[in-house]
């Protein structure tokens, strides 16, 4: 599985009303809506992973543009020393990998918007460079939902290449929904286009999935 990126910040926040339960295991039912030319694993429920959920930092050395928006590209999944348990579904295929992760956390998180000025932010720095954006999330009612784009390029032996990931969360109470999506690199096939689509109604239906 490979790590999550770009995604909003959650902080620790007090919870007056009574929090929604779920069942983060019920995230496996999504496998069924993919086709056979999907190649589908499930993880899980487990520890939380630090790997996967943990700081999506830059390299030390990195400038960024603009220079007081660092805080998005590097994020926190969870709130520092919370502890819980996840459960991921991961499906390849179409030029396409998908990972959907239910997250359910010891304290409740909140969504932390970037400032209006703090929504597109570049970096650069150490033969490196990139850039993390907002971009829209489905709405999904009494849940908070956020999305971010991440784009990276790195020059290595006069070569350059380029990564990008879309990541989307939900947050209700101590529950977390995480779809990532990117696109495979296949010898002797081209790049195909991130099914951002897709990756949006994954969200919609892994929150339904793991709420009902």
């Amino acid at each position: 599985m490979c790590a999550v990126a770009g995604a909003v910040v959650l902080s620790a926040c007090s919870q007056t009303a009574q929090e929604p339960t779920a069942d983060i295991a019920r995230v496996k039912e999504l496998r069924s809506s993919f086709g056979p030319e999907f190649t589908v694993t499930d993880i899980g429920p487990a520890a939380i992973d630090p790997k996967v959920l943990g700081q999506q930092g830059t390299p030390a050395g990195m400038t960024f543009e603009p220079a007081e928006c660092a805080e998005l590209a590097e994020q926190k999944m969870i709130p520092e020393g919370a502890k819980g348990n996840m459960a991921a579904t991961t499906a390849e295929g179409e030029g396409n990998r998908f990972i959907v992760i239910a997250v359910e956390t010891s304290e409740a998180a909140q969504v932390k918007p970037p400032a209006e000025n703090c929504r597109k932010v570049g970096f650069a720095g150490g033969g490196l460079r990139g850039l993390v954006e907002e971009v829209e999330a489905p709405p999904i009612e009494e849940v908070t939902t956020f999305g971010t784009h991440r784009v990276v390029q790195t020059t290595l032996n006069g070569q350059q290449r380029t990564g990008e990931l879309y990541n989307y969360l939900a947050v209700f109470g101590n529950y977390l929904v995480i779809v990532t999506a990117n696109p495979l690199v296949e010898p002797g096939k081209p790049v195909a286009k991130v099914d951002t689509e897709r990756a949006r109604a994954l969200l919609v239906e892994a929150v339904q999935a793991v709420r009902d």
